[in-house]
């Protein structure tokens, strides 16, 4: 039983990685984006996109080499994911609405992650 529950830990780690790498690629796609039309009201989901894009980055890393810490910045980068997304659903450009829908799985996953 308990060989399965950290074969069940290992893939959900696996699984998170991949969810928080992906995540990390489109919020910066979405940024930079959003940089090109420079408008005013895309600011906020410029700072929203960069800081998910680091820390889903940050938190891949540190479920990669079996951080101590990483627990608790799963519930800080879901969390952070969460405002993203609700930010970039706001507008109708593709790399915001991509970014959306990418980060989605990946609030689950790191939800599931936290400490």
């Amino acid at each position: 039983m308990a060989i399965q529950q950290l074969h069940q830990q290992d893939s959900e780690m696996s699984e998170c990685i991949d969810n928080c790498s992906e995540a990390a690629q489109a919020a910066e796609m979405c940024a930079d984006a959003c940089i090109q039309e420079a408008s005013e009201e895309m600011s906020e989901c410029i700072r929203l996109c960069r800081d998910v894009a680091d820390l889903t980055a940050m938190h891949a890393r540190f479920m990669s080499r079996d951080s101590a810490f990483h627990g608790e910045l799963a519930a800080v980068c879901a969390d952070a994911c969460e405002a993203c997304r609700e930010e970039c659903k706001q507008f109708d450009m593709d790399e915001c609405q991509t970014c959306a829908a990418v980060l989605e799985p990946c609030i689950e996953s790191c939800r599931s992650m936290a400490a």
